[in-house]
């Protein structure tokens, strides 16, 4: 029954064939005893494919059958309605069962995404720390050039001096040294 419902409702326009076919077995699944809407639109369908009736003499035709059965026009619109209220439960099912995906999806993307700026803005606040780092290492290694030099000179003037010291009083030991030779007796 589920792909003769499909095809009674398939001339209803461009319909999705997956979603059509849910809907189609929903109806099926509740389909109500006896001849009532579901029952009455295929005898229509049929009698305007097979006996090529336009919808019209076909409702008409069908009807005066159906009515032998026991179906009345309230009838008819009665268990239309219920069968939109079928319908609209699919329609709700699908509703929640999308909007639970959405959320899933969604918020699996916006945790992703709340995730993703949270890294980026300790990525910034590293690299400022790096930059303050290296702000500060280029002012020691600018001042790093100035010093090493000022302890250069330092050094260089302090080994003069002591050169010059060493130099000064080992001469003098070297001159003590020969007045002793020369002045003293062996």
């Amino acid at each position: 029954m589920d792909k003769d419902l499909f095809k009674i409702f398939s001339n209803a326009g461009n319909l999705d064939q997956r979603s059509a076919s849910v809907l189609a077995a929903a109806l099926a699944a509740q389909n109500l005893s006896g001849f009532d809407y579901l029952e009455f639109k295929q005898a229509v369908h049929r009698l305007m494919e097979e006996m090529e009736m336009d919808e019209s003499t076909a409702i008409r035709s069908a009807f005066a059958t159906a009515a032998t059965l026991g179906l009345t026009k309230e009838k008819l619109i009665h268990s239309a309605k219920y069968y939109q209220d079928v319908l609209q439960k699919e329609r709700d099912k699908f509703n929640k069962a999308l909007n639970n995906q959405l959320d899933k999806r969604i918020a699996a993307k916006e945790r992703e995404v709340a995730k993703l700026k949270e890294q980026v803005e300790d990525w910034k606040a590293q690299i400022a720390e790096l930059q303050k780092k290296i702000a500060q290492a280029e002012e020691v290694l600018s001042k790093a050039g100035e010093e090493l030099q000022h302890a250069l000179d330092k050094l260089e003037s302090t080994k003069t001096r002591f050169e010059q010291t060493w130099e000064s009083i080992s001469a003098q030991i070297d001159k003590d040294m020969e007045q002793f030779e020369a002045l003293l007796p062996d």
